[in-house]
């Protein structure tokens, strides 16, 4: 089995929901502290041991490769001022990974995105992320499909379990526990936001995948689907009938910096948890009348 070493983040998306402030920025660049959700995806996928990751991009947005390029001028001020925490800082986005741009000419959606990697892939296995999708814990995400797809075979698809109430949010797993397999999720098929009444499990597809080359081919025999766009979900439910993807629980905080209150919530647990900006945070918290928790 050939191991995974690229990875694809779709991050065409105008950022609608972040207006005014993506107007001139990309909503990837949005700091969580000091990092933007972006660089955190990107750095997720180095400690997964990605080398190459690839950016789809709007036309517009290829600046956001600047980001993980040197900065020659800036970095030339810091040594010279001794400021080596800020040049480390500086230089963290360079050293996570080969960084590179597809721009995908027009929005026909996020399997089409996709698809736009398919000459930089080539015939090898990759991860694909979503660019404003954020699991915080110990295991990345990331490496945590990864081991599955080691112990299973086959495309791994990151999953949450959620409520009834909350299934018209999300694509939907189809399948079942597989015996043969130590009871992981077999996935038979993929609903995309049904009703509660609809839902076949409560298991959810969130953060990514880890998937064949194969998938190039069914999202290539795709006919637009809803909205007039190809949809991802649909190829990986298409793969599903017939090849073997798993649904793999992701252990970790979630949270989507793609809406302003889950990036809001990211923004503060994150800040709460740093030495350097957490303390006084707390202390402002509790001057409002709130403790946060483990204070």
């Amino acid at each position: 089995m050939k191991p995974v070493r690229i990875a694809v983040i779709p991050a065409g998306g105008l950022g609608t929901r972040f207006l005014p402030f993506s107007r001139s920025v990309p909503k990837e660049l949005l700091p969580i502290v000091d990092t933007p959700v972006l660089e955190h995806v990107v750095s997720e996928c180095a400690r997964s041991g990605i080398e190459r990751v690839v950016l789809i991009v709007a036309p517009g947005k290829e600046s956001l490769a600047a980001h993980f390029q040197p900065s020659p001028r800036i970095e030339r001020r810091l040594r010279e001022e001794g400021r080596d925490a800020e040049l480390a800082a500086l230089k963290r986005p360079e050293t996570l990974a080969q960084v590179e741009i597809v721009v995908q000419e027009e929005p026909r959606g996020n399997g089409d995105a996709v698809l736009r990697a398919r000459e930089a892939v080539g015939g090898e296995p990759f991860a694909m992320l979503w660019g404003d999708d954020l699991v915080i814990g110990g295991t990345p995400a990331l490496r945590q499909m990864l081991d599955a797809r080691d112990r299973l075979g086959g495309s791994i698809a990151g999953a949450a379990g959620v409520e009834p109430a909350l299934t018209s949010r999300y694509g939907i797993f189809r399948g079942g526990a597989d015996a043969s397999h130590g009871g992981a999720f077999r996935v038979t098929g993929m609903v995309e936001k049904p009703a509660p009444a609809d839902a076949p499990s409560d298991l959810a597809s969130v953060h990514g995948y880890v998937l064949e080359p194969a998938i190039f081919e069914y999202l290539a025999a795709l006919r637009p689907g809803r909205g007039g766009e190809i949809w991802l979900v649909d190829a990986v439910s298409a793969m599903a009938a017939r090849e073997a993807v798993w649904a793999v629980e992701l252990a970790g905080d979630r949270y989507d910096a793609g809406d302003r209150s889950g990036y809001v919530t990211a923004f503060v647990d994150q800040a709460l948890a740093r030495d350097d900006v957490g303390p006084a945070l707390r202390d402002h918290l509790r001057q409002r009348g709130w403790t946060p928790p483990g204070s």
